[in-house]
């Protein structure tokens, strides 16, 4: 019996998978961190033979050549693909035999990519029983088109409406579907379905793809395009030349002394916890990027590619989850490390305050009120907006510094998070800042905001 085992990276967004038959199994699309797929491989007592890629990914540095490195399989992704590496090369309809209980089924599925594969899983009877979708037929979605420039984006933009076709028309309804992308990640078009699992048939009654003609889709989907993460574009080239394991020993412990050198000096030293625990005290100058949230996409985001690295954190655990994320971007090795408390960090913490919309609306009713800055996506903004607020998204922040409000900024996005993380580079920077811990409705209900001419039609 076939049996697929899901290995999730909540932090990007993406999904691995594993399918084994109780003996051998295969990969499909592995993160970079590939310890993790070796463990669920021995805890199922199965050899990986073979190892699939579904394209060359732009939001991760992947760990397939590693994995079939380390484990003597096979390595199989589009021939067409330019690689730096030997690999077995496939083409549209060829089938790979896995074991005597499952094969692979190859299908070209442009859109995502121009070589974008899917992989229809077959049983012995030679039946497909599920397909791996990487960035192609997602939950309620499809593969954002876009990412390999403007000049591909309305060739691929239609190519996915086709390919997402081809998928409901050449395998049965019944299929299980195992999409690479959707759960987060920058890489869907839009956002996906709020379920983790379906079957093709599901996606023919309800994704757009497959619901509207192609006119339609192509306009819904190429108005609803926003930013994607500025690492993306090292992803590709590090894919292409063929990423070895990564090195995940713990960087040496900084001091205080050398904390303070390393901001000064212009690299990177961030904090990893919550905002509200750095709020109330950090080291000066220090970024709070804190874990629990996208915190290898906003770091990837906005950091200056190639900028030293120092991850600040409560415990060394921490620090080592923190770096296992950023190694599947591809930043490698950390400046240096740091574990406790702000007092074992720094002499002399500094703290901003954290407020909510209450508190925003209770400030605005005294008179004109501060200087308010929403850090959310165009996207998001288009439905709402803080009266009177200054919009410059998270992602623009760093190049746009100088459309600050002087004075007290009043710093918000959707929920806190990247609010914080924004009030940070403020602070850092010199600016009085207070960040919004709070939900946006709450703005809405607190009567601040006013409403766009796309939420009135």
């Amino acid at each position: 019996m076939i049996e697929i085992l899901t290995i999730e990276t909540p932090g990007l967004g993406d999904r691995s998978y594993l399918a084994h038959d109780g003996r051998v199994a295969l990969v499909v699309d592995p993160q970079r961190d590939i310890d993790r797929v070796l463990a669920r491989a021995a805890e199922a007592g199965v050899v990986i033979t073979h190892v699939f890629e579904t394209h060359i990914h732009n939001d991760y540095v992947t760990g397939g050549l590693a994995l079939a490195r380390a484990t003597g399989a096979a390595y199989l992704l589009n021939a067409d693909d330019a690689v730096a590496f030997d690999r077995t090369g496939l083409h549209d309809g060829d089938v790979v035999t896995v074991s005597p209980e499952m094969a692979v089924r190859t299908l070209h599925t442009p859109g995502h990519t121009h070589t974008h594969l899917s992989y229809a899983l077959l049983d012995a009877a030679g039946d497909p029983v599920a397909v791996f979708s990487g960035g192609s037929l997602l939950f309620g979605a499809t593969g954002r088109p876009d990412l390999l420039g403007p000049d591909h984006t309305d060739t691929l933009v239609r190519a996915q409406w086709h390919s997402a076709h081809r998928l409901a028309t050449e395998l049965p309804g019944s299929a299980t579907l195992h999409p690479t992308h959707g759960f987060g990640s920058f890489c869907s078009a839009s956002a996906t379905a709020s379920g983790t699992a379906g079957t093709v048939g599901d996606e023919t009654r309800t994704n757009p793809a497959l619901t509207l003609d192609e006119e339609h889709y192509v306009h819904d989907l190429l108005a609803g395009l926003d930013a994607f993460p500025a690492y993306y574009a090292h992803m590709a080239p590090a894919n292409s030349i063929g990423p070895d394991t990564p090195d995940l020993t713990p960087p040496a412990t900084a001091d205080p002394g050398e904390l303070r050198r390393r901001i000064d000096t212009g690299e990177w030293v961030v904090d990893l916890r919550d905002g509200t625990a750095f709020a109330a005290g950090h080291v000066a100058g220090s970024v709070n990027i804190g874990l629990t949230g996208q915190f290898v996409t906003y770091l990837g985001w906005l950091i200056p590619w190639g900028t030293p690295v120092t991850l600040l954190g409560e415990t060394p655990s921490q620090v080592a989850d923190a770096q296992r994320e950023l190694v599947r971007i591809g930043i490698d090795r950390l400046a240096a490390m740091a574990t406790g408390v702000p007092a074992d960090w720094t002499a002399a913490p500094v703290s901003f305050r954290r407020a909510t919309f209450a508190d925003l609306a209770t400030e605005r009713a005294t008179g004109t009120g501060p200087a308010v800055l929403d850090v959310r996506r165009t996207a998001e903004r288009a439905d709402a907006a803080v009266h009177g607020s200054v919009h410059i998204p998270i992602h623009e922040i760093l190049t746009r510094l100088d459309e600050v409000p002087s004075g007290t900024v009043w710093v918000h996005c959707a929920g806190g998070y990247r609010a914080g993380v924004v009030a940070s580079l403020l602070h850092a920077r010199g600016h009085d800042v207070v960040a919004i811990d709070d939900d946006f409705a709450r703005a809405v209900a607190a009567g601040l905001t006013s409403t766009t001419a796309r939420a009135a039609a």
